[in-house]
């Protein structure tokens, strides 16, 4: 064996080396076959996944909620109002998650309004017009967040979630608001 020759099958073996250590680092984890598909849209656009056609209608932060006689709650409350619908069928259309997400913090949709838009059944080609609420760290009132909306399962595999982002510094602030029962009709 020649002292030339005998450099080939260490270079080889180290390209061999190097491109498993390029394979391994672009090879997406396991679980990342499973992983939702966000559909992101502007806030201000309408937003279409297997299960909901949505669009925000309207922002606000309130001091407290009230529900006509029924209900009502202090706090830092971000209520967003909703126009949703189903796409092609009324099987499991319906927003069974509704989350934001600020600064890497999951807020989850309240579910003490009695009037909330989640779970309320939706219909092919007829918006329901209705409202989340999310109960927020006090002085939790600036900076990014996402909406997310999503169907009926909490933790959505190969399924689609629709993300519309919001700037919390340009949301308008009241003192007190109102919450409506979910409505069938045009925003």
């Amino acid at each position: 064996m020649s002292a030339r020759g005998g450099w080939v099958p260490w270079v080889a073996g180290v390209a061999l080396v190097l491109a498993a250590g390029v394979v391994t680092a672009v090879t997406p984890p396991e679980d990342a076959l499973t992983d939702p598909f966000f559909t992101r849209v502007a806030v201000d656009d309408t937003a279409t996944s297997r299960t909901l056609i949505a669009a925000v209608q309207e922002t606000s932060f309130a001091d407290r909620l009230t529900v006509a006689d029924k209900w009502e709650a202090d706090g830092n409350w971000l209520v967003i109002e909703l126009a949703v619908s189903a796409p092609t069928t009324e099987e499991d259309a319906v927003i069974g998650v509704a989350s934001l997400v600020v600064d890497g913090q999951v807020f989850l949709a309240s579910e003490r309004p009695p009037t909330s838009l989640l779970r309320a059944k939706l219909r092919v080609g007829t918006d329901t017009v209705g409202t989340l609420a999310f109960e927020l760290p006090e002085g939790l009132r600036t900076g990014n967040g996402e909406l997310r909306l999503t169907g009926e399962y909490p933790t959505p595999r190969l399924d689609d979630v629709i993300t519309f982002p919001l700037s919390l510094d340009e949301v308008p602030q009241e003192t007190d608001r109102e919450l409506d029962e979910p409505r069938l009709g045009a925003p």
